[in-house]
């Protein structure tokens, strides 16, 4: 058995991708370049950053395998997060955990809300409760509120993307930002991913005032992670990965609490703590 590497930090939200891989037709994005592996593990090791997560992009569908290939080559230093079919079978989707994968993504930009307190919704995130898996949603914060309740219900773990998308403010004073932050507040299940302030228009006081309401709603920094959202798609040129580092740093500029998003919770989050053997065997 392999051991588990040392963490000294957790990017994750990270894409890799090329440009002749098979892409969904509907896609709002098509890259024209190369996001390569190697290129990624270079800036984590430059940034002292020891661990990753890959999030399938939404242009590859749920054709999941170029990121799977990642994951059986680095088992320990990496896991993802795959996009799935809501009817995939139990033997593909432990095919998946298997390979290193801890969580499905519903990209909801863009798309109308649909009931997920259906039953066919609620089978599907109690099965990844039982992987004991999470659900990561990329959505705008009003809408949250509207969709979260009924996964939590069914005891699946709910990431958040990119400080929930609040388009340029988290505000109190919004009946539907207030419910959700409601929601924060009682539900332990409900993490928050610090990456990508640019998604949502917020400049870096906007992301400090966003990230001390989130912090107020759940009572604290346990349920934070960081993500570099690398290679920053449609944003390229605006944006890099040590820039997105440092913004960081500037928003827990302690270094225990930046420790403990970097390192502690990420690693109980993604479940480095096991190898994906044994993590895998229950």
């Amino acid at each position: 058995m392999t051991s588990v590497c040392r963490v000294t930090g957790i990017d994750t939200h990270a894409h890799i991708f090329h440009p002749d891989l098979p892409m969904v037709a509907g896609r709002r994005y098509s890259p024209e370049y190369e996001a390569a592996l190697d290129d990624w593990l270079r800036l984590q090791d430059a940034a002292g950053i020891s661990h990753g997560v890959l999030i399938q992009p939404s242009f590859l569908g749920t054709d999941n395998s170029h990121i799977e290939a990642a994951l059986r080559a680095h088992p320990n230093r990496l896991r993802g997060v795959a996009v799935v079919d809501r009817d995939i079978d139990d033997a593909k989707l432990m095919d998946l955990a298997n390979a290193g994968f801890v969580g499905a993504r519903l990209n909801l930009v863009g798309k109308d809300i649909e009931d997920y307190r259906d039953p066919a919704w609620t089978a599907f995130f109690e099965r990844l409760a039982k992987l004991d898996w999470q659900v990561e949603i990329q959505r705008r914060f009003e809408d949250l509120i509207d969709i979260v309740p009924a996964m939590v219900a069914a005891g699946v773990t709910v990431v958040i993307d990119h400080f929930g998308l609040p388009g340029g403010q988290i505000d109190p004073d919004n009946p539907k930002h207030a419910a959700f932050l409601a929601l924060l507040a009682k539900e332990p299940r409900i993490w928050v991913k610090l990456s990508a302030p640019y998604r949502a228009g917020l400049d870096a006081a906007a992301a400090a005032s966003a990230l001390e309401h989130l912090r107020a709603a759940c009572g604290g920094i346990d349920r934070f992670v960081w993500g570099s959202d690398w290679p920053h798609t449609q944003h390229e040129n605006v944006v890099n990965y040590h820039q997105q580092y440092d913004r960081l740093v500037a928003l827990l500029p302690d270094a225990l609490e930046r420790d403990q998003v970097l390192c502690a919770n990420a690693v109980r989050l993604f479940g480095f703590d096991k190898n994906v053997e044994d993590r895998n065997s229950k």
